[in-house]
């Protein structure tokens, strides 16, 4: 069980680690074993495990799994929507607990309080009125981030005080399926939300202040992903602005939106609004400054290592700046691991020797990239030496590839980009079912430098999403 904070006997610890989270949890089991007296504080009783699997990765994907299911079916979708809540919070309590025994070993002490700097490498920790400093040798930031909340006019200050307006965090545990949602952003989270509740449901319109989805991405990638969210019944809206709630006092009522787009005005109402504008590192309230550690562009400062400006004090996962991915932070324990169990210094894992990281946006089918795009190669390609190519093909023109067809979905589409001087792949982005793994082959591919051919020539389970590597690569 978590300690309280007046159970607590010694008050200086070889680690303490700051939130959680993916990393911060492997962290203070692997040291604990280790023989190291570690303390991994929480702020929140119900966040045991981390942003992942309660706010964020399990949570949504579960959801997904059953709003698929009900677009299938076509059950009801109240019902649906009801049903797979339950499900998900049935599921959250479970990972609780088993992130929670995972972590409580000999040495590892967990404890639920809000944690501060007061000097180097000292940390109040309070909880309710209970208060306790505690020192240590080491100390490891995973604290994540937060919603950004952009201000609306027409809504109070605190925008979330509107039990209307949500982030992913409210909209994803909701005791009702809100028949109209509006999405105001257009990142990965928003585009997942998007997807999922209109499978439930619901009317979905996103508010995009820029001009296409998934920027920087190639245009016929960009085009694809909007041709299946509109395809399901989700209305973009580029160019858009919101510039106006109203929001009327029965919190029962719709709210109001008015919305701007090349300098005319346009209103939507809307049962719900989901604000998916962003994370930003949760620093606010470390105290950080007192402990020598540096904040750049909103985010811990660090060096290749995780290390920060203060000796002995690293920061890992969303709070230090990198790409916000759970698989991410898990890596970034790897980074410290190397200098505190196995001491191995500047000649351990670091950031310059992670190698390329994929990605997935879990619409339906799943959205999935990892390197750079064919634009940026071609834009690339004479500075490089690279002669490249583009290895693109419809899923639904893949001939040796009948999965998505047998399990009745051949949307998307299959794109590798490579260099046909070295063999070697720069990059890939995959728009089908199942990309969210094939897209992992591809990576270590590239990890490790193994050259196209081979994966165009492996020998691959049948049916299956991987053997379009077959197909596609056979077109360099």
């Amino acid at each position: 069980m978590p300690q309280t904070i007046p159970s607590i006997e010694s008050t200086h610890f070889d680690t303490v680690i700051v939130g959680f989270g993916k990393a911060g949890k492997t962290l203070a089991g692997m040291l604990a074993r280790d023989g190291r007296r570690v303390a991994l504080v929480e702020q929140h009783d119900d966040m045991f495990g981390g942003t992942c699997i309660n706010i964020g990765c399990v949570p949504t994907k579960t959801l997904l799994h059953d709003a698929d299911l009900r677009q299938q079916t076509g059950s009801d979708p109240a019902a649906a929507f009801d049903s797979a809540i339950n499900r998900k919070r049935t599921l959250r309590g479970k990972m609780q607990a088993a992130n929670l025994k995972l972590v409580e070993t000999p040495g590892a002490l967990v404890i639920v309080a809000r944690a501060e700097f007061t000097g180097e490498r000292t940390l109040r920790l309070v909880a309710g009125d209970d208060e306790i400093t505690v020192t240590a040798d080491n100390v490891i930031i995973g604290t994540g981030a937060t919603p950004r909340i952009p201000e609306i006019a027409g809504l109070p200050e605190r925008a979330l005080d509107d039990p209307r307006v949500v982030t992913s965090t409210e909209l994803i545990d909701a005791d009702r399926l809100p028949r109209r949602l509006a999405v105001l952003g257009a990142g990965f989270i928003a585009l997942e939300l998007a997807n999922l509740f209109r499978e439930f449901g619901s009317e979905v319109t996103v508010l995009n202040r820029g001009a296409t989805l998934a920027k920087g991405d190639d245009p016929e990638s960009q085009a694809a992903i909007a041709e299946v969210l509109t395809g399901i019944g989700i209305e973009l809206r580029h160019d858009t602005n919101l510039v106006r709630v109203d929001a009327p006092s029965d919190p029962t009522a719709p709210l109001t939106l008015t919305l701007e787009r090349g300098g005319e005005t346009s209103e939507l109402e809307v049962d719900a609004l989901l604000v998916s504008a962003g994370r930003v590192p949760a620093v606010e309230g470390l105290g950080l400054e007192r402990a020598g550690v540096e904040v750049e562009g909103g985010a811990i400062k660090v060096d290749e290592f995780l290390r920060t400006t203060a000796e002995g004090v690293w920061a890992v996962g969303d709070v230090n700046g990198g790409p916000q991915h759970t698989h991410v932070s898990f890596d970034d324990h790897r980074i410290v691991a190397d200098q505190l169990l196995r001491s191995l210094g500047e000649g351990g894992r670091s950031l310059a020797t992670r190698g390329p990281v994929p990605s997935t946006t879990f619409i339906t089918p799943p959205y999935s990239r990892v390197g750079i795009t064919a634009a940026e190669a071609r834009k690339r390609a004479a500075a490089e030496g690279w002669d490249v190519a583009v290895a693109r093909k419809n899923i639904a023109d893949i001939a040796a590839m009948p999965r998505p067809k047998a399990v009745n979905d051949p949307r998307g589409f299959f794109q590798l980009v490579v260099d046909r001087a070295s063999g070697q792949i720069l990059g890939a982005t995959l728009f089908c079912v199942a990309s969210q793994e094939v897209i992992n082959l591809v990576a270590q591919a590239m990890r490790f430098e193994i050259p196209y051919t081979a994966l165009r020539d492996g020998i691959y389970t049948h049916p299956s999403t991987t053997e379009a590597l077959n197909e596609v690569l056979g077109l360099v």
